[in-house]
């Protein structure tokens, strides 16, 4: 760490394919949308030699070679990969979106990653969607440590943002969250704030000042040294309550110096095994400087502090008919098992697949098994299949550089891989095994769509079927009640991102249209209906006559028919066609348009001639019949009710059930649940809550989930009926 006294031994080029686990650190870089997670990478990767002082490698490519989308949207939509060397160790930079629509390019990054760095802003503070994400870091022990941002900001207070981690992220143990450096200032301008301008370490008792744009290293004054002892001690007192020494609390309480080397070992052990937090500050470097302020130390902390890839559980894995596997973590010598974190197309070689490799070593132009991720009621089929790998690179903004191979605990980007989605597993051919997949979020925001012209119909299906592969958090319903192709997303930018894609990358241009939900009609009440159909043109006519009794039945059964005709008055030979005429009728629905269900349909009498009655003839009979039926009673629309479950903070509980009655909902109860949150349960109708996703996120400040499932149609209110009828009948 910054504190190994000047054990860093500088900028170590660009990073180079892996050769052992230990020496790789895979991290991944969580904070809100503004934290300056981006800005952060670029200044890792300045210290670490990656890029120029303007940003550049040899090559001309630059860390803001990014996504076209991603820069006509002013925010990061994606994932993406930075490998920079430390200390002669590779370190893996998962720079993910802060966004909330963008949830599973985090999740993917935390899948790929063995520790986690916490970006929060100095001007911003803690949000509680970061909370929550610590929490699912915190559910798995995964290492994580805390970087201050925005120092530069008038309203940057290092000491109490400091505190306000300790507070949101220490849980019941704040000591477990504690600096490892003050703010060293620099004079005040005339507004009276003192800007930071180096960092004062905390067990070392040095100063490292950035002011003049280099790392100055130096020991303090002596009126300094009363400053830091509080701070001092209660974080030496956190690292020793963490030791694995139990000896080590009652030497240093009996007065015993502890060395420095002994501290710095304990933070490190305790802050690999996730049970201590530092808090560390970091800043860009200023024009024409090469380390920005707190960078070597982030640096020293990811490669001493963090764990290797050895040290983490690997992901369950099994073969592919389900029988359990046991692996050696992180053996590249073991049999293959890689994961497909993340899908994209280039424009030039065609797919590209970024992998993280759990065991053995991915080679290119070896044949390796595919395996499904089990994510088919989203759009993506189940693979199991053989490919061959074609090149491996490590990506580096756009550019991708060449590497010879990727061992266990490395990544690496794969091209070719015409059949590989996000969450599949990739394994030996002769040995195929399959990963437990990772949890995803449920994408609930319906974007209906329809191609723009004729061009863009023919192109619509191959360009939704790339866009899907691409992203597992989104899926693709073709729904066979409303006809329309139903893009479900996880919030408005999650499509506009969608729409932009299948415009940009695929050329096709499509329309968005009003989502509608699988509406159906039900009699009110018992009816009667006759058909008639008799017609005479010459040659053989058309003669049916029925007489049909239509009784509303209970939810969910359908349509029944029944025959009662006696007297052979509907010849039976024509029975099956009256039935297939009122099926057939009930189908197009009765009075609004949408399909009749739950009736039962009872023929009690008919006609028919010996030379003009047909199949034709009482199927057109049978269904006038039941539209006579539906105009001389009550047709109820029925709407779908779906059960929503949501999961709230405990300060948003009563805006949540106050928004779900005013969707028409019945709150059935309230669970409490760890972490001072509620779960909420509701039915609610889905006319309701098209844009509940995006409602409850703003309800909650991005603090609250919900799922939903359907539960039943019933009968929408009359009013709500009469409303929509006149849309229907103005449209």
């Amino acid at each position: 760490m910054g504190d190994k006294a000047n054990a860093h031994p500088g900028a170590a080029g660009r990073a180079r394919a892996a050769d052992h686990p230990t020496s790789v650190r895979n991290v991944v870089l969580v904070g809100h949308s503004g934290s300056g997670k981006t800005t952060l990478v670029e200044a890792l990767a300045l210290t670490a030699g990656a890029v120029n002082r303007a940003g550049r490698v040899e090559d001309g490519a630059t860390l803001s070679d990014f996504d076209d989308i991603e820069h006509r949207q002013q925010r990061s939509v994606q994932l993406s990969l930075v490998p920079v060397e430390w200390n002669g160790i590779k370190v893996n930079l998962l720079d993910t979106p802060g966004y909330a629509d963008f949830v599973g390019e985090l999740r993917a990054g935390l899948r790929a990653a063995d520790a986690a760095l916490f970006v929060v802003s100095a001007s911003d503070g803690v949000d509680g969607a970061t909370r929550m994400v610590w929490d699912e870091c915190a559910a798995v022990r995964m290492p994580r440590a805390i970087v201050v941002t925005h120092l530069e900001s008038a309203r940057a207070d290092l000491e109490e943002m400091t505190r306000i981690c300790a507070q949101a992220f220490g849980g019941d143990d704040p000591d477990a969250v504690l600096p490892l450096y003050l703010p060293l200032r620099g004079p005040a301008g005339p507004d009276g704030h003192a800007p930071v301008t180096g960092l004062i370490g905390l067990l070392s008792q040095q100063l490292f000042d950035y002011s003049t744009g280099e790392r100055v290293e130096s020991d303090p004054d002596a009126d300094r040294l009363p400053l830091i002892a509080e701070a001092r001690d209660r974080l030496i007192e956190g690292i020793i309550a963490e030791s694995e020494d139990e000896s080590l609390m009652d030497r240093y309480v009996g007065g015993e110096p502890i060395d420095l080397k002994t501290l710095i070992d304990d933070l490190e052990r305790a802050v690999a095994r996730g049970v201590f937090f530092p808090v560390l500050a970091a800043a860009p470097a200023p024009q024409g400087a090469r380390q920005g302020l707190g960078t070597v130390e982030l640096l020293d902390l990811v490669t001493g502090g963090f764990p290797t890839p050895l040290e983490r559980e690997a992901p369950r894995v099994t073969t592919v008919d389900g029988r359990p596997r046991e692996l050696k973590p992180c053996d590249p010598g073991g049999p293959l098992v890689a994961e497909v974190v993340k899908t994209s197309s280039d424009p030039y070689v065609g797919r590209v697949s970024l992998v993280r490799v759990f065991s053995g070593t991915l080679r290119p132009d070896e044949t390796v098994h595919v395996s499904g991720h089990g994510l088919t009621d989203r759009g993506h089929e189940d693979h199991d299949v053989d490919e061959r790998v074609g090149a491996l690179s490590a990506p580096f903004g756009k550019q991708q550089r060449a590497v010879t191979h990727c061992i266990a605990g490395d990544l690496a980007s794969v091209s070719k891989l015409n059949r590989a989605e996000t969450g599949d597993t990739l394994s030996a051919k002769d040995d195929p095994l399959l990963m437990e997949p990772w949890e995803m979020p449920d994408p609930l925001l319906p974007l209906a769509i329809q191609a723009h012209s004729k061009p863009d119909e023919d192109k619509l299906s191959q360009g939704l079927a790339r866009l899907v592969a691409e992203d597992p958090t989104m899926r693709l319903e073709q729904n066979q009640s409303t006809h329309q192709v139903v893009l479900w997303c996880l919030g408005e930018a999650h499509a506009d991102v969608a729409l932009e894609r299948l415009r940009a990358r695929y050329g096709v241009q499509v329309d968005v249209v009003p989502h509608r939900v699988s509406l159906r009609e039900t009699f009110a009440d018992r009816s009667a209906g006759r058909g008639r159909h008799v017609k005479q043109s010459g040659g053989h006519g058309q003669y049916a006559i029925c007489e049909i009794e239509v009784e509303p039945l209970p939810n969910g059964s359908g349509i029944e028919f029944v025959d009662k005709v006696v007297g052979g008055a509907v010849p039976r030979q024509f029975i099956p066609s009256v039935e297939k005429g009122v099926r057939a009728q009930a189908a197009k629905g009765v009075a609004a348009g949408y399909p009749l269900v739950d009736v039962r349909v009872t023929l009690l009498d008919g006609k028919a001639h010996s030379v003009d009655s047909s199949d034709a003839a009482f199927q057109t009979a049978g269904a006038l019949a039941l539209r006579e039926a539906a105009g001389d009673s009550r047709i109820h629309l029925l709407e779908p009710v779906v059960e929503v479950s949501v999961l709230v903070g405990d300060d948003y509980v009563g805006a949540v059930m106050s928004d779900l009655s005013g969707r028409r909902g019945r709150v059935l109860g309230t669970e409490q649940t760890s972490g001072a949150r509620t779960l909420v349960r509701a039915e609610v109708p889905e006319i309701e809550i098209g844009r509940y996703a995006v409602d409850l996120r703003s309800l909650s400040h991005g603090t609250a989930r919900f799922h939903r499932a359907y539960a039943r149609h019933e009968p929408m209110p009359p009013q709500v009926a009469e409303r929509l009828r006149e849309q229907l009948r103005t449209s």
